[in-house]
């Protein structure tokens, strides 16, 4: 008689398709790949995903790693990213991509960043588009005219609000609230280099091309 083998299903209890091998949870997933798609993971606006985040951190931790990937964590401001893993260990490949800023991007980042760490014992840090651009009108070189340069300007602060996402309109005359996760988008020897590069060229009168992209990861 032959023997008839049946075999179980052995499929996780977190599957959620035919031949998911997956162990996190549906929340969990959703929650890394946004930390992997960038450039942050806010407990405001994904309240579900960053309750997932916690309750899963060892686990989405380790799947980061596999990544080369360090996952950066404020409870208090509630938001969290991915870095590429700095070690000196081993060469480790670049897994998330840098954003290319041209300089206006880089200096009214760091403009806004000021801002923030000058307002936070406050609570929400709100400023006014007019209030950022006038500490950079330092950078308009004398081959750019006003209106071209407001032009650059107003490019750099959407690229704020849509590409880095590190400002969210306040709805009131252009005003526009700090997100927190300003703080640790750009680490501090980035800031003390690119900064004092900057004091020089406003210094010098000029010197740049306000199409460049900088070496800046955020």
């Amino acid at each position: 008689m032959t023997d008839t083998i049946i075999e179980a299903d052995t499929a996780p209890a977190t599957a959620l398709w035919a031949h998911d091998t997956g162990v996190l949870g549906e929340q969990s997933r959703r929650a890394l790949l946004e930390l992997i798609k960038g450039p942050y993971l806010s407990g405001v606006t994904a309240p579900s995903l960053w309750s997932a985040l916690l309750a899963d951190e060892t686990a989405l931790r380790s799947r980061l790693h596999e990544l080369f990937l360090d996952l950066v964590i404020d409870r208090v401001g509630e938001f969290a990213f991915v870095r590429n893993v700095s070690t000196t260990e081993l060469k480790t490949p670049n897994t998330v991509r840098t954003a290319a800023l041209t300089f206006l991007d880089t200096a009214m980042l760091l403009v806004l960043r000021q801002m923030l760490l000058a307002g936070e014992g406050e609570g929400r840090v709100i400023v006014g588009q007019d209030e950022v651009f006038e500490q950079l009108w330092v950078y308009r070189t004398p081959d750019r005219d006003e209106a071209d340069f407001a032009r650059r300007l107003n490019s750099s602060w959407l690229n704020m609000k849509n590409k880095l996402r590190v400002i969210h309109l306040a709805g009131v005359d252009d005003r526009a609230e700090i997100s927190p996760v300003l703080r640790l988008i750009v680490d501090a020897d980035q800031i003390q280099a690119i900064g004092a590069e900057y004091r020089r060229i406003a210094a010098e009168g000029g010197g740049f091309d306000a199409d460049t992209d900088e070496d800046v990861t955020a």
